[in-house]
């Protein structure tokens, strides 16, 4: 059997967070995708990883002799209402492992069968959305937003029944946890202090052990935390990612992105623009993504306060709320400053109130919104006007003429490097591949309706490489047809 070395810190540390569940097993498994470069990272002996002996790891039918499969249990605010059940209605944690840099990593299995959470649900998960989640991770990765990732992905050989039969999957996904907001709502919602202190502890101990002796760690917690959100969404915003489901139980408490349900990347820049076919009010649109994660951490924070001063709710309510305070200053340090690099000028030395480059940066989303303009393209065409060609950039706007100013304006901050090697930096940090939308499901739609994984397996080799620049891909960079984009919706599938 495959050896993953396997170690249950969670299961050994917070006993009754969780139930034992085996997965459910499947009649035909087989490998549709495995991600070499990360079984590496996780120590993993390639040689095994093949043929009959990874199906079977990978689809659940035969787990690891170290393996101990467990639903976690968590609750959430779905949409603004919450739910005091939720947990793990599809999805196993299997284990953890250590990497090759010493972090510890959960393997999970989704897609797995039916646990004591799935409230009804079949507890599967069909292709399609489990190459979109394996797909879109990646992607993240290779731009450098922290993210989960999927280590396999197998076809089980059975359908699973959504508006119409569909081929099934499972994804075995990587964490640096599987902790949520949710999972201390859980708790909470129990009036179970002592395992919201237990398991607050636990976070400390494996995510920021350098919080371990403060005094005052809980509210450090959250402090952290907050920070981690806040620098995780300027970089969503950054590239145009738009989660779909900010629900709480889709918070990571270690600052990754996860869960890809209805997730998508913008295309033409709007703060408005909504892909998720669920979220009907806008609830989770572009623009609204940092105030949410605002009130997702408040939802955090009502759960710490009786472990910040039990004694005196009143004052840890105050505390907690200085902390919160402090969400929005973090997420425009991060914002700005990562929308400094990406236009190559000087950095800030002044406050937010007297930066120039401040309005040089709102003045640049503003003309991106009045032209709609394709969001990574106009970034990306800013290295071509830095290395003397302009026209690529003034073209994608509907009154080039009217950018003029702005371009005079940017091109006096600008760092003071030559215009080679600042149109080379430019390249690095804007990407001209992003999983567009039309090419995911392109992609999709052929694993899963024809069972051809090339779209597939081109689109990933793309992503991986997001601002490598090259003519063989370049249908990979052009933005969808507008009356695609317009009618645009994503589901939650996995």
């Amino acid at each position: 059997m495959i050896p993953f070395h396997l170690e249950h810190t969670y299961a050994e540390s917070l006993p009754g967070f969780f139930v034992d569940c085996p997965p459910a097993g499947v009649s035909n498994p087989s490998l549709l995708k495995l991600n070499r470069s990360l079984a590496q990272e996780l120590g993993l002996d390639l040689d095994q990883l093949t043929g009959e002996l990874s199906e079977k790891a990978f689809s659940g039918n035969q787990l690891p002799p170290d393996a101990r499969p467990i639903a976690q249990a968590y609750a959430g605010h779905q949409f603004g209402s919450f739910v005091p059940q939720l947990g793990d209605g599809r999805a196993l944690l299997i284990g953890e492992c250590i990497d090759g840099t010493g972090q510890r990593r959960d393997i999970a299995l989704k897609g797995s069968g039916r646990t004591p959470f799935s409230r009804g649900g079949d507890g599967k998960a069909a292709v399609g959305p489990v190459l979109r989640e394996y797909l879109i991770g990646e992607a993240m990765h290779a731009l450098g937003i922290p993210t989960t990732r999927a280590l396999a992905a197998v076809a089980t050989g059975e359908p699973v029944m959504r508006e119409g039969p569909l081929p099934g999957a499972v994804l075995t996904r990587v964490a640096g946890s599987h902790v949520r907001v949710g999972t201390f709502q859980f708790f909470a919602a129990r009036q179970q202090i002592d395992q919201i202190k237990q398991l607050a502890d636990y976070v400390i101990q494996r995510h920021y052990p350098d919080l371990q002796e403060l005094p005052d760690r809980y509210l450090a917690l959250l402090h952290r935390v907050s920070d981690q959100q806040a620098a995780l969404i300027a970089k969503w915003m950054l590239v145009g990612f738009i989660h779909g489901v900010m629900n709480t139980d889709n918070m990571a408490i270690s600052g990754e992105t996860i869960d890809y349900g209805p997730c998508a990347f913008m295309e033409t820049y709007d703060p408005a623009t909504v892909f998720s076919s669920i979220d009907h009010a806008g609830r989770y649109a572009f623009g609204n993504q940092p105030a949410i994660g605002l009130w997702n951490l408040t939802r955090f924070a009502e759960t710490l306060v009786p472990v910040i001063d039990g004694n005196d709710i009143d004052h840890a309510v105050e505390r907690a709320t200085r902390v919160l305070e402090t969400f929005y200053p973090t997420f425009q340090r991060n914002w700005y400053d990562g929308a400094r690099q990406k236009l190559g000028i000087v950095p800030a030395d002044k406050s937010l109130e007297s930066d120039p480059t401040v309005a040089l940066i709102d003045d640049w989303y503003k003309h991106l919104e009045d032209s709609a303009v394709d969001f990574t393209l106009a970034w990306r065409r800013l290295a071509d006007a830095v290395d003397g060609s302009e026209s690529p950039l003034t073209s994608l706007f509907n009154e080039p003429d009217a950018l003029a100013d702005w371009i005079a304006r940017w091109k006096q901050l600008l760092l003071e490097d030559p215009p080679k090697e600042l149109a080379r930096r430019l390249r690095e940090l804007n990407p001209v591949y992003i999983p567009r939308n039309h090419l995911v499901e392109e992609a999709l739609a052929a694993a899963s309706d024809e069972g051809d994984l090339q779209p597939f397996n081109d689109l990933l080799q793309v992503l991986q490489h997001p601002f490598e620049e090259r003519s063989e891909w370049s249908r990979y960079a052009e933005p969808a047809p507008k009356d695609y984009t317009k009618c645009y919706q994503t589901f939650c599938g996995t």
